[in-house]
């Protein structure tokens, strides 16, 4: 278990002039007759074996965050307290199922952490089971949970045990159609804005429903009730994102007014989310396929919400699929 970032305490070279005994040793900083630390930011980072649990947590150590990869939950509030007296003021932690009791000991020790005035919050990494089996098959990898099943049960049973909290969550990325680059600016979106306070940042995600739905989505809009571009032969090949398709979706008699009304749903709801603490929104709009009205609808909702001043990016999860 290692801690990495450049926040890291270090422990004093010499001893002051005069001092004497173990307090020579006591690092810049750290009072050892003080019981009293200061709040540290604390994100946890969790989720699915596979998903990219420690490339976050990586890129959270590029941001400047002290990160400690593997920490059991029960560590947590010891390793917070003791970095925030050697000065550590944001601290990250890559907890995942290899610390058994994880799921009540993990949300035990948040709402611990909570309790003495920190700030902890948690970022859940997934991904879709096909992508984490294609991953673990490429790199001839076993499942932490497999044991002697097959690679699908012990993702089953992980996601089973992981049920409590996934759900309190503040934040959740699928990594199942990002890059290392796509989750970097997740992140980075997130968390490096210097202790400012962060905006709601909302995603606007077209899927299709033939391929499911997706499991991070707080809003799920279905534009099936639209006529359909892929039965028009002169726009099947092309996308939501292309002119024609997009002002034929758009153009429908119902278009406008569905738009309109939600739109206007998404400005009341947005005010209780902010007093909520809430500070990411996806909203999932489906269709069929994800090609034509799903991706269309989605770009228009990212574009009105940027009007409205939020922080909003269309994202089409299953646009090429076809």
């Amino acid at each position: 278990m290692t801690g990495t970032g450049p926040d890291a305490p270090t422990a004093g070279s010499a001893a002051r002039e005069g001092q004497a005994g173990p307090q020579a040793d006591v690092p810049a900083g750290l009072d050892g007759t003080s019981t009293e630390t200061p709040p540290v930011e604390v994100v946890v980072v969790t989720g699915l074996s596979g998903a990219g649990k420690n490339s976050a947590g990586r890129v959270m150590e590029d941001l400047g965050w002290y990160v400690v990869e593997n920490l059991p939950p029960a560590l947590l509030l010891p390793m917070v307290e003791l970095g925030a007296r050697g000065d550590v003021r944001r601290f990250a932690a890559v907890v995942d199922v290899r610390s058994r009791a994880f799921s009540s000991d993990l949300q035990e020790a948040i709402r611990v952490l909570a309790e003495a005035g920190h700030r902890p919050r948690v970022v859940y990494v997934h991904a879709r089971d096909e992508v984490l089996v294609r991953r673990y098959e490429s790199n001839r990898r076993e499942h932490p949970l497999q044991g002697s099943g097959r690679l699908i049960d012990g993702i089953t049973a992980e996601r089973a045990l992981l049920t409590g909290i996934a759900g309190e969550a503040d934040l959740w990325v699928d990594t199942s159609d990002l890059n290392v680059h796509q989750l970097r600016a997740t992140l980075e979106n997130a968390f490096a804005r210097e202790g400012r306070t962060p905006p709601l940042t909302a995603t606007v995600l077209s899927f299709g429903f033939k391929y499911g739905l997706p499991l991070d989505a707080d809003l799920v809009v279905d534009a099936r009730f639209l006529p359909n571009p892929h039965w028009l032969p002169e726009l099947r090949p092309h996308t939501g994102q292309d002119p024609d398709v997009r002002d034929y979706v758009l153009g429908q008699h119902d278009a406008g007014p569905f738009l309109d009304r939600y739109t206007e749903v998404l400005r009341l709801l947005i005010p209780g989310y902010r007093r909520e603490g809430k500070r990411y929104l996806t909203l999932a709009v489906g269709c069929t396929g994800g090609k034509h009205r799903s991706v269309a609808i989605a770009e228009e909702f990212a574009r009105r919400l940027a009007a409205d001043g939020i922080d909003a990016v269309a994202r089409h999860r299953d646009l090429g699929r076809e």
